[in-house]
């Protein structure tokens, strides 16, 4: 009889978020087991149980995935149960906390698509992400930085909060942010006067940028926004728009939804992968940026 396919899921949290739940059943696994409040501590010993218990054959049917809502301790997460395999008990190993690696990979392949489609590339360009000091403003802003993008870490809190976050954020994934203030209408419209990119990855029905604010934005060329729930998190941005004129600006805006599409085929074909593949896989942002391009380049051919 073939062996089932299990995804043990370890979250900090105190529960694992029934979206990852979903989308692993979708993706394949039969047998999904949660594990709640699981500290970086606890890893090495859950990983190892989960490795010796089925052998090398039943390894390749088995996966690990990691969530919370810390972008840098599930990164730090992966790193340890990946380092406490022992050969040839190897399993796959997938990250995605708060699904910020897949939404911020999503978002910054569809800028990076809109940027193309306008002759430019995403290198070079001044990336400003409001909302920079949580999960997906993090991973978002590291990602356009390996793209090489000059990269600022807006905070509401000022800019101690801004720089602490991107020098943590900088650190731990070897690229340079930058820390801005977005604590005053005065200092959000002073930076979207710099900005080429812009990436409103603020909470959930906040707007942080009003069509006053936009009329600073005068060298604005992609601005992006993953808040579903209204108000907009930039003013006139539907969450339906994709790389549609943004109004009051020169730039092309990209809603939550156009976003969302795509971190779902992102998270989707990720997990395929992990439950699927012959070897033992690590998927992190990277990979799920390299998916999110490669979704995006496949429906681009597809309408060309």
């Amino acid at each position: 009889m073939e062996r089932p396919r299990i995804l043990h899921m370890f979250t900090p949290g105190r529960q694992m978020s029934p979206f990852d739940i979903n989308m692993a059943a979708d993706a394949g696994y039969q047998i999904i087991v949660p594990y709640c409040e699981v500290g970086l501590d606890r890893i090495a010993a859950l990983t190892q149980d989960t490795i010796f218990s089925r052998g090398p054959k039943g390894a390749a049917r088995t996966g690990i995935f990691i969530g919370g809502r810390d972008a840098l301790l599930a990164a730090d997460m992966l790193e340890r149960a990946k380092t406490s395999m022992v050969k040839p008990f190897v399993v796959s190993l997938m990250a995605d906390p708060s699904g910020a690696y897949t939404t911020a990979a999503a978002m910054v392949a569809c800028v990076e698509a809109a940027l193309k489609r306008q002759g430019q590339a995403l290198e070079g360009q001044r990336v400003l992400i409001l909302g920079g000091t949580g999960p997906v403003g993090r991973v978002a802003g590291v990602i356009a930085a390996l793209g090489g993008a000059e990269v600022f870490l807006s905070s509401r809190n000022g800019i101690d909060a801004a720089e602490e976050a991107a020098q943590e954020t900088g650190r731990r994934f070897g690229v340079g942010l930058h820390g801005r203030s977005g604590g005053d209408p005065a200092a959000v419209r002073t930076s979207l006067g710099e900005a080429d990119v812009l990436l409103a990855c603020a909470a959930a029905g906040v707007q942080v940028v009003s069509a006053e604010a936009l009329g600073a934005a005068t060298r604005l060329k992609v601005a992006a926004d993953v808040n579903a729930v209204p108000p907009e998190g930039i003013a006139g941005l539907g969450v339906m728009d994709d790389a549609k004129p943004l109004a009051g600006t020169k730039a092309v805006g990209i809603g939550a939804l156009a976003i969302g599409n795509v971190k779902y085929q992102t998270q989707h074909r990720l997990l395929v992968q992990m439950c699927e593949a012959d070897k033992p896989q690590v998927l992190g942002f990277a990979e799920a940026f390299a998916v999110a391009r490669a979704f995006l380049a496949e429906q681009a051919a597809k309408t060309a």
